[in-house]
């Protein structure tokens, strides 16, 4: 089922990191998208028609570009951390309350945004299980569902096949990448490509998926919905 059809204008956050690249390459090639702007703290070496790009070092602080995020109906929010090595209350203020941060402010400036959260495989909607990061995007995830949005899709992708060419990609995922084809055979509930990943995303604003949180199988079938 599809909702009425709209050229997409998207806010892209983290596209200095391997997801958030990916994300911003399918937008680039793809005709609904009429215009992208990206928030860095530096810069991510794309220049493209379609493209706005902002550096910004503070986004605890916006409101010296808050002019500048008006007028834009998708945000896909690529921007995290590895949890490796940090303390909870410390990785909760660069995942959560970061991420509320520039979504509540979002929110109030587009009433009509839909709203895209990379997640992860494994999140914990509870908020109470033993895993800190589990907990803290479940957390993230819960309160970004409560914001006035258009609409809000919490993406929670496992093992993700990069785009080849692309220069961000984590060598952990390159290493691994000839698995892919035996990993999408065998475990296809937790494994996508960064390309799906990227197209579902753009489906997503002008899709009425029946879903807001999308597991590696959700995130899949919105990347082959017809539009």
């Amino acid at each position: 089922m599809t909702s009425a059809r709209s050229k997409i204008r998207a806010i892209i956050t983290g596209t200095t990191g391997m997801v958030g690249e990916g994300v911003l390459n399918e937008c680039l090639m793809h005709p609904d998208v009429e215009q992208v702007l990206v928030i860095n703290r530096n810069p991510c070496g794309v220049s493209h028609p379609k493209l706005i790009e902002v550096l910004h070092s503070n986004f605890f602080d916006l409101s010296t570009i808050e002019p500048q995020l008006i007028n834009y109906n998708a945000c896909f929010f690529c921007l995290g951390v590895s949890s490796v090595g940090m303390k909870e209350e410390e990785y909760k203020r660069v995942t959560h309350d970061l991420t509320l941060h520039v979504a509540s402010l979002l929110s109030g400036l587009n009433p009509d945004m839909v709203f895209c959260y990379v997640s992860g495989d494994g999140t914990d909607s509870t908020e109470r299980g033993r895993i800190m990061w589990a907990r803290i995007k479940g957390r993230t995830e819960n309160d970004l569902l409560r914001l006035p949005f258009k609409r809000a899709f919490m993406f929670r992708p496992g093992f993700i096949h990069p785009t080849k060419g692309l220069k961000r990609t984590h060598n952990y995922y390159r290493a691994l990448s000839w698995l892919y084809p035996v990993a999408r055979q065998l475990i296809p509930n937790h494994v996508i490509s960064l390309r799906e990943l990227g197209v579902a995303m753009i489906h997503s604003v002008n899709t009425d998926f029946d879903q807001s949180i999308l597991e590696c199988k959700d995130i899949v079938k919105l990347a082959h919905t017809e539009q």
